[in-house]
This record gives structure tokens, C-alpha cells and sequence, in this order.
């Protein structure tokens, strides 16, 4: 019996439902796949306490603005009361958008761990992709693993686009940062406060909150992509977030009415790129 049936065994005694989860290994291997059929290349990347996983062309161009894609939450749970084991996401979209970048320099960079295992896991506990998801230490390690990219790149300037929760670490890296010239979330998770209380689930302690940090984030140019039928992250998420800033200076929020948490970011993205993320910064 392979892992994934057998965690589909043990599901089918806690839940209705049954699916057969790919393990973490079957994960990291599609994403391998992915980012070689653009001529992407893994990365390794340690920091203080994690090692990080990133996907980069193969041939790093010089250039003088970076775009760099984090990661969402992944899969940090099973079913409602039972955490995973690894939050290697199941469908990497974060990593999907950066593909689909048409045109500029851009690279991929996953949670801590996701898309690691042995040795390089270490430092990895569940409550990295649970309640401190968004804790200092996560956003310390996304901010050294960004900084060892721009490096890679002899970038500049940085464009920060954050996936679902990679758009909290997205807004808590560039209130640290005085080198990011775009913050971009895609249904991103800015006010995890707001959020926990709107689904009636236990609040992130332990985890840091973007809307907290809106006088650190003033001077940053941003741009929030919400989907008008996501019932995961809604336009009343980050309302909650804009509602920080003063009227005159509140980030801009942009609905695409049809797309959801995970449809249709991207098939979409190189018209939402070029419209949205392009266009905000000319």
C-alpha cells in the first residue's frame, strides 16, 4: 500500500471525503518537472534557521529589477483538525505565475519547509505552517533567502508578488526592506486577524500581521489582486487592510469579479501581469 493510500485510509475514518494526497516527494518532483520545461533550475538556499527552496532560469540574467514569487501556505492541513505532516503545496501557483511572467527577470521562492526534506528540514515544526506561519522567524528566513537572490541577479530593485499567505510574507519582507518598488499579493492573506475571526477559526498567534505594519508599508508601492468569488481570502480581507492607511494613501485593490482563490490566476497571469503589475509601474 503506497503512503498516499494509506493516509487516504486513515482519513476515511475521520472524514466523509477521501482523496489520495501525493506525498512530498510526488510534490517536489511536479514542481522539478514544471520549472525544467521552462529551462528553471532549483535552488538551495540556507538561511539562519531554514534552508529555502527557490526556481530560477538557468542562465541568470544581469538586470536591474527582479520579480520574485513567494509561495502560499501550501498544504499546512489535511482536513479542518488534522495537520500536515509537510506543507509542500499540491499545486505550486506561486511558482506557475512566476513561469508565466512575460517578460523581465523573475524567480520563485517557496515557504520554509516546502520542496525540502533529510537534512535540509531542519528547524521545520508544524507550527511553521500553522499558527506562526507569519511569525519573525519565517519572515526573517523569506528576507535572507530574498536578499541571496537579488545578489544571484545583481538586481537592483525588487518586485515582491506574494500568493495567498506568500502575500503576508510579501508585505512583511517589504516593510523591512527599502529596495522593493512593488508589493503585488494575488489573493493574499493581509489581515490575518480579520480573516481568522470572518471563518470562526483560532487566531494565528504567534504570527505577525501585515495590517499592523501599514506606517513601515506607506512609502511602498502596491497593487492587491482579490477574486471576486474567493471564499477563501475576500475583498473584505483586504478592505480590512486598506482600512489602516490613511484615505488618501490606501493601497489599491483591484477585483477580477470570475476568479476564485485559485482559478484563474494563472492562465490569466501574463494579461494580469502586463495590465496590473507592468502598467503600476510606469
Amino acid at each position: 500500500m503506497t503512503a498516499g493510500r494509506m493516509l487516504c485510509v486513515l482519513l476515511s475514518l475521520l472524514a466523509t471525503a477521501c482523496v489520495d494526497i501525493p506525498s512530498p516527494q510526488a510534490r517536489s518532483q511536479a514542481a522539478e518537472r514544471l520549472a525544467a520545461a521552462s529551462n528553471w533550475q532549483r535552488l538551495r538556499l540556507p538561511t539562519s534557521q531554514f534552508v529555502l527552496a527557490a526556481y530560477a532560469p538557468l542562465n541568470i540574467p544581469a538586470t536591474d529589477t527582479l520579480t520574485i514569487y513567494i509561495e502560499g501556505d501550501g498544504l499546512a492541513w489535511i482536513t479542518p483538525s488534522l495537520v500536515s505532516p509537510d506543507p509542500t503545496p499540491v499545486k505550486p501557483i506561486a511558482l506557475e505565475l512566476a513561469l508565466r511572467q512575460p517578460q523581465g527577470a523573475a524567480a520563485y521562492l517557496a515557504r520554509p519547509c516546502q520542496f525540502v526534506e533529510a537534512a535540509d528540514a531542519h528547524g521545520c515544526a508544524e507550527k511553521y505552517w500553522t499558527t506562526q506561519r507569519f511569525s519573525g522567524e519565517m519572515v526573517d528566513a523569506a528576507g535572507q533567502a530574498i536578499a541571496k537572490l537579488k545578489r544571484r541577479f545583481h538586481a537592483r530593485e525588487l518586485v515582491l508578488v506574494g500568493y495567498s499567505g506568500g502575500g503576508a510574507i510579501a508585505a512583511l519582507v517589504a516593510a523591512r526592506r527599502k529596495d522593493v518598488s512593488l508589493l503585488v499579493t494575488v489573493a493574499g492573506n493581509l489581515d490575518h486577524r480579520a480573516w481568522t475571526q470572518r471563518h470562526h477559526i483560532s487566531p494565528l498567534d504567534g504570527s505577525l500581521n501585515p495590517a499592523d505594519e501599514w506606517k513601515a508599508l506607506l512609502g511602498v508601492p502596491q497593487i492587491h489582486l482579490v477574486g471576486g468569488r474567493d471564499t477563501v481570502i475576500d475583498r473584505s480581507d483586504t478592505a480590512s487592510y486598506q482600512s489602516r492607511f490613511p484615505e488618501n494613501r490606501r493601497p489599491a485593490m483591484q477585483v477580477i469579479e470570475d476568479f476564485d482563490h485559485a482559478c484563474c490566476w494563472v492562465e490569466r497571469w501574463p494579461e494580469l501581469y502586463t495590465q496590473s503589475v507592468a502598467g503600476s509601474r510606469h
